[in-house]
């Protein structure tokens, strides 16, 4: 089986096709980073978040949490299922708002959970506050 799903490098935002059946690390065609595995949710820095967001080709769907709070950790599951279910076609990462609490004030973030979909640079849709899985997966789906 030969399936190949885009991801892109959380170093320098170039677009890769990662190889489902790789046993081991892939690494960026561009920079030699390590990808991350499409599907997984990636807790980002601000410097990643930057880069991603004027370099990455697919759209980003970033969930603005705090470990401290009880619905942020309810939509974790549902964050999780959505990024499995879109592998290849969204990048959904994750910032910890009370490591980068500059990063929330950039962004306006009133309260947590907080989900952005970036696409080409620009925030196209917000939504704020915990949701149903079919409510979240309809409200992304819409934007990106």
């Amino acid at each position: 089986m030969n399936d190949k799903k885009k991801v892109s490098c959380l170093s320098c935002g170039a677009t890769n096709n990662f190889p489902l059946a790789a046993d081991k690390k892939v690494v960026c065609g561009r920079c030699r980073a390590p990808l991350p595995r499409p599907g997984e949710v990636v807790e980002i820095s601000p410097n990643q978040l930057a880069t991603l967001l004027f370099q990455a080709k697919l759209p980003l769907l970033v969930d603005f949490y705090s470990p401290n709070c009880a619905p942020c950790a309810m939509m974790h599951p549902v964050v999780d299922n959505l990024a499995q279910r879109r592998a290849g076609e969204l990048m959904v990462l994750r910032l910890n708002v009370d490591s980068y609490p500059e990063v929330a004030g950039q962004f306006q973030i009133q309260g947590v959970p907080t989900f952005i979909v970036f696409r080409g640079g620009h925030e196209v849709g917000r939504a704020a506050g915990a949701m149903s899985e079919a409510d979240f997966s309809l409200w992304v789906a819409s934007r990106a």
